[in-house]
């Protein structure tokens, strides 16, 4: 037997392991939604959340950039009559937008042979690079998860990208020695996928010189699933 931690609830493992997440926070109705929205800041993301939810965007349950408070009222309102009776105390999950033209994967599982495995692949809005994945036995090293960027076969789209910065590639690093770390020390989680992980494209700003290369980004979890043994 196996169940699903809520999108929230797996982020906050994550956390754990220093793993970068969007700002988000649960709300249970209209009302604390605008207020985690106000506090979080526009423009905003509206989910419907919950442990029995995995699918959100096959159930139009994800609301993208809302501006203002009228926005989040009337997408809560929306995304709450879609709420059905097995999703059970399913709650609203409001995030940061976060803006980016590239998205990775980062996934865990465990093979009957080789124990956890952790993936990483290139996908999101570059379609033709969503077979694009590479594999490593946990646990990893920052050498490992090095290899794993340089093998993948579009690797270099982890660098500057059309005017916006490369990904932090030590960061990065980091974030796949947790996952695999993670996965050592929890026999109990039997996979956990994050998906997108953005890469945040820098605002434009008019006192940045002419050719300077902006700084590299860390990739930020923005939707995460983790699945558990029951017990």
């Amino acid at each position: 037997m196996t169940r699903t931690l809520s999108e929230f609830d797996s982020k906050k493992r994550l956390q754990e392991y220093g793993v970068p997440t969007v700002p988000e926070a649960l709300a249970g109705d209209a009302g604390e939604a605008v207020k985690c929205a106000q506090a979080i800041g526009y423009p905003a993301v509206l989910k419907l959340c919950g442990a029995t939810i995995a699918h959100k965007t096959e159930r139009d349950l994800v609301r993208l950039g809302l501006a203002d408070e009228k926005a989040v009222r009337a997408a809560a309102a929306e995304l709450l009559g879609k709420k059905r009776p097995e999703d059970g105390d399913a709650q609203l999950l409001v995030q940061a937008m976060v803006r980016g033209r590239r998205e990775l994967i980062v996934g865990m599982m465990r093979d009957p042979q080789f124990g956890p495995c952790v993936m990483l692949g290139l996908g999101g809005i570059l379609a033709e690079a969503m077979r694009d994945v590479v594999f490593r036995m946990a646990p990893l090293s920052a050498v490992d998860a090095l290899e794993m960027m340089d093998e993948l076969q579009a690797a270099h789209l982890l660098g500057p990208f059309r005017g916006e910065p490369g990904v932090d590639r030590d960061a990065l690093a980091e974030l796949l020695v947790a996952v695999g770390r993670m996965a050592v020390e929890h026999e109990e989680i039997l996979s956990l996928d994050i998906n997108p992980l953005i890469i945040p494209s820098s605002p434009s700003s008019p006192n940045s010189p002419a050719g300077v290369e902006a700084a590299p980004r860390a990739a930020i979890a923005v939707d995460a699933l983790i699945e558990v043994a029951a017990g």
